[in-house]
């Protein structure tokens, strides 16, 4: 059985007995350009992991923050296929930096 990146991480954390430190990011937002430069670039300012949000309409379970960030997105246009480029985009520049994607199931399913 291979290792996940999620597993290697943790594995790692623990021998070094530190915690991981993991940003969130809005894909989209304040615009495509930027979030993916600042997307692309958490690893290299000491993310361990990363967190990319995919936008909804009614984001309920979300703090003000995250729910604006997802509205500025909205407004953007980014959609999941975009996302989904993104999180591509991050896998070529970060093999092994982990990447999660947050976000509701509605979008998925609809997706397809």
């Amino acid at each position: 059985m291979s290792i996940n990146r999620i597993d290697a991480l943790f594995a790692r954390l623990e021998q070094e007995q530190r915690a991981a430190f993991v940003p969130y990011v809005m894909a989209g937002d304040p615009d495509k350009l930027l979030s993916t430069e600042i997307l692309l670039s958490l690893p290299n300012y000491g993310a361990d992991m990363v967190e990319l949000g995919m936008p909804f309409s009614d984001p309920m379970a979300d703090g003000p923050a995250i729910q604006a960030a997802s509205q500025r997105s909205l407004v953007n246009r980014t959609t999941v296929a975009k996302v989904l480029e993104q999180a591509a985009m991050f896998r070529t520049a970060h093999k092994d930096t982990p990447l999660i994607l947050m976000g509701y199931a509605n979008p998925i399913l609809q997706f397809g």
